[in-house]
């Protein structure tokens, strides 16, 4: 356990103790559900590149439906990875964009997924093996 403060708008200092993953009611257990669902990482995959507005975010990420992205757009919000723009158009304006806490997860995600795409033929040949072992008689 590693104990440490924290300064949260509108409150003084706050004292925290690190959290332990492993319990089922640690709270950096539910961060790491949010940060590990495919549509969180390619939404802040893609906000990583700029300020981008929700239909052109759907076009850029193949399959994700309207009502989960913009749910997922909620939870990152909420957990402070993503900041909503409003601006007052005909029709509205609403960008979505990567805020600094989140800009510090980005280098770790993409550091996952440039491992995945170079390592996916290896991983496909264990799961090749794997399948020809279990399904021989």
């Amino acid at each position: 356990m590693q104990d440490g403060t924290f300064h949260s708008p509108g409150h003084s200092e706050e004292t925290w103790t690190r959290g332990d993953v492993f319990a089922s009611q640690c709270p950096t257990r539910q961060l790491l559900d949010r940060i590990a669902d495919k549509w969180s990482t390619l939404i802040l995959i893609a906000l990583g590149r700029g300020p981008i507005r929700f239909n052109e975010l759907k076009r850029r990420i193949e399959g994700v439906s309207q009502k989960m992205l913009s749910q997922t757009l909620k939870s990152l919000e909420r957990d402070g990875l993503v900041s909503r723009t409003v601006v007052a158009t005909v029709p509205v304006t609403v960008t979505y964009a990567v805020t600094p806490l989140g800009r510090g997860l980005i280098a770790s995600m993409q550091a996952m997924i440039d491992w995945a795409e170079t390592q996916m033929p290896q991983v496909a040949q264990a799961q090749a093996d794997y399948d020809g072992r279990i399904s021989a008689p």
